[in-house]
């Protein structure tokens, strides 16, 4: 793949998505102007209108509830103060001419009246003709609109003029705003696809702008620290494999010169050196099996205290040259649901992890606690310790202490990588407590 053309169309997505947020502005802002200009220029006379039929009815419900009241009279010279709304009777009262069409403006003063008739009920009397029901004449004038409008529309072109200059700016600085971040982590993501783990992404501004920048931040440590862990486990693979292989062809040279001089012992390294390599190409296919969980667990329900004494006594025979000594402590016979042969396989390599390392001191205790419904193996060796600043790295694979890679004596140095495999794939946990000159204490816990 071409990074650099897959850039370039990173840079033109994040261009399209300013002027698409720039665009998406400006549009907002050009249909509240359109609303604006509708509702005070085009709608403003049927909007007058409405209001003051509701302001006429709203009179109607007004008198209907004082009809009665001895102030009535008073209510009515309110409202026509007030409100601007005459209320007469209906035979006495002389409705004001209409206006022609198309008569508006200079020669009439008035664009319009609204007419509205009601009849009430009196309760306490009857009117001068000895009827008990009342009817009357509501008539609300209503005053031109034309200068109104004119007035408003020469306000509207100075604020629709103010208004898209106000929302063009505004639609710059906000569609910059929202693309830059963008655009810089597009650069900085592009130099991450090229290998440079060492860049850092600074998107500031909103939020998920800011959360996506550190996301990638941690992305970018952890590449760079699983590509620093690639390139070390391919040095100590091949040291490790480069060692076997040149005694391997060194005795088999000296075989083939010297036939008549073959020995059991150079027979017997081959045969080490061969099972070493053997071992080391095993750990490697175990530990991509587990990563990749190709491998499915066999659960059953065994005896895990006879499966780890089983595991004791066999390293017991294959050290007893050595002198080492292995305590193993125990309550009660412990039965749990698992997959015996990895487990198993776990408990070997937290064992001879501290055969490796034990130096000097040769004892090894193997400690089986229960804990709720989880039971713990912990292995403790006297050893030289772990400092505090290797703690959280021993597991991953083929991490040494010590920059100086060693052969072990044993083991090939992926064991508590897949240590740490077998037990995430059974859902437990595992850990390690330790300090320099005295020793370390490794554990796992299954259910």
């Amino acid at each position: 793949m071409d990074w650099g053309t897959d850039l370039r169309g990173k840079n033109k997505t994040a261009l399209r998505l300013k002027w698409g947020i720039f665009g998406f502005l400006l549009g907002f802002c050009g249909l509240l102007l359109g609303i604006l200009w509708l509702m005070q220029t085009v709608f403003l006379d049927d909007i007058y209108k409405l209001i003051r039929t509701r302001e006429l009815e709203r009179v109607i419900a007004e008198v209907e509830s004082e009809i009665n009241s001895p102030d009535i009279l008073l209510l009515f010279q309110q409202i026509q103060a007030e409100k601007d709304i005459t209320v007469m009777p209906t035979r006495d009262f002389v409705m004001p001419p209409r206006p022609e069409p198309g008569s508006r403006g200079r020669g009439n003063p008035m664009l319009v009246a609204i007419t509205k008739e009601h009849e009430f009920t009196l309760q306490n009397g009857q009117t001068a003709g000895g009827d008990s029901r009342l009817s009357l004449t509501f008539h609300a004038m209503i005053a031109p609109v034309e200068a109104t409008v004119s007035t408003l529309r020469v306000q509207l072109y100075f604020i629709t003029a103010i208004m898209i200059i106000l929302s063009v700016l505004l639609a710059i600085i906000i569609a910059k705003r929202v693309s830059k971040p963008i655009e810089e982590i597009n650069t900085s993501a592009g130099k991450l696809a090229k290998g440079n783990y060492n860049v850092r992404f600074d998107g500031k501004g909103f939020h998920e702008i800011v959360e996506l920048s550190e996301t990638l931040n941690t992305t970018a440590f952890e590449l760079g620290r699983v590509e620093a862990l690639r390139r070390e486990l391919l040095a100590n693979v091949s040291h490790d494999l480069r060692t076997p292989l040149a005694l391997i062809y060194s005795y088999a040279e000296m075989m083939s010169d010297f036939p008549d001089e073959i020995t059991q012992e150079q027979t017997k390294t081959i045969m080490d050196e061969t099972s070493r390599l053997t071992t080391l190409v095993n750990d490697i296919l175990d530990l991509s099996k587990h990563e990749n969980e190709a491998e499915l667990l066999n659960i059953s329900r065994y005896n895990l205290t006879e499966s780890v004494s089983k595991t004791i006594k066999q390293i017991r025979e294959l050290l007893k040259s050595r002198e080492f000594v292995i305590n193993y402590n125990y309550d009660n016979e412990v039965f749990i649901n698992a997959d015996e042969t990895k487990i198993n396989r776990a408990f070997y390599n937290l064992l001879i992890n501290a055969v490796n390392y034990s130096g000097e001191c040769r004892a090894i205790t193997v400690t089986q606690t229960a804990i709720d419904n989880r039971v713990r193996i912990s292995v403790t060796d006297g050893g030289e310790g772990i400092s505090k600043e290797d703690l959280p790295h021993i597991w991953d694979r083929y991490f040494k202490s010590s920059k100086a890679h060693k052969r072990a004596v044993t083991g090939t140095g992926l064991g508590l990588s897949i240590v740490k495999k077998i037990i995430e794939l059974h859902g437990g946990g595992y850990g390690v407590e330790s300090e320099v000159g005295r020793g370390s204490l490794f554990w796992f816990e299954v259910g």
